[in-house]
């Protein structure tokens, strides 16, 4: 595991509650990036963000919801609209988070490197901290144009307690990824898309907003054989409860 660059926090194993008016004093800008499909975004990406964003003591996390991923071509991803707004919606709360449209405006098929790009010709002069999981930066080398990210910004593998974070077999320049153990939260979207396609409960997995969205647009739903004759209205009850 890489040492912590300068000016990072020593790490609390706490959540992220430092006011915004405190304020930090930084020679530039300290900008987190955080992409993913976010289909739905849960509890567990804005823990990694908070955690993120208090050790290495950022200014701010942009959200990137992708376009088209390219890693689903094959799957059924759901609007990027939606998937927009439920990440707008599921960060409102925190002064220091914001989301982005780059990935999501821009044709074609998304790319890291693009989304790196972008974000820095917006924010020529900031520090950028590319946030991903532990898992991904296993297979970063097949990524587009892996070999040009490094100079774009630094990458911050997230990983749970116990996961093996030995990155010596790639071959990535020393020093350029950091792994960042946060605590333990065994969610994910394909099983909240799961539940919610089940009219199981949601709730706590996903901020209550993002639940409500979820329902209002009737994302993930599948229908059971009585509500498709018409014979049930589709109930909100299990997926809110």
């Amino acid at each position: 595991m890489s040492t912590p660059l300068a000016g990072t926090r020593d790490h609390p194993n706490a959540l992220w509650l430092q006011s915004s008016a405190q304020g930090n004093h930084h020679e530039h800008l300290r900008i987190g990036i955080m992409g993913g499909t976010f289909d739905p975004i849960h509890n567990g990406h804005l823990v990694a963000a908070s955690e993120v964003a208090w050790v290495y003591d950022l200014d701010e996390v942009i959200f990137v919801p992708t376009g088209r991923p390219v890693f689903k071509l094959d799957k059924n991803v759901t609007d990027p609209e939606d998937r927009y707004l439920m990440t707008v919606i599921a960060t409102s709360s925190n002064p220091r988070f914001t989301v982005s449209r780059v990935d999501i405006d821009r044709p074609g098929i998304t790319y890291t490197i693009d989304t790196l790009r972008d974000i820095r010709r917006e924010y020529p002069d900031a520090e950028l901290f590319f946030i991903t999981g532990a898992d991904a930066i296993a297979e970063i080398m097949r990524w587009k144009d892996a070999d040009k990210m490094w100079n774009l910004a630094h990458f911050v593998a997230v990983t749970r307690p116990g996961y093996s974070t030995d990155f010596t077999q790639l071959s990535v320049p020393q020093g350029t990824v950091d792994a960042l153990e946060i605590p333990a939260l065994a969610i994910s979207s394909t099983d909240v898309r799961r539940r919610a396609g089940e009219g199981e409960p949601v709730r706590y997995l996903v901020p209550d907003g993002v639940v409500e969205y979820i329902y209002k647009h009737g994302l993930y739903r599948r229908p059971t054989d009585a509500e498709q004759t018409g014979e049930a209205p589709i109930s909100e009850a299990s997926i809110l409860s």
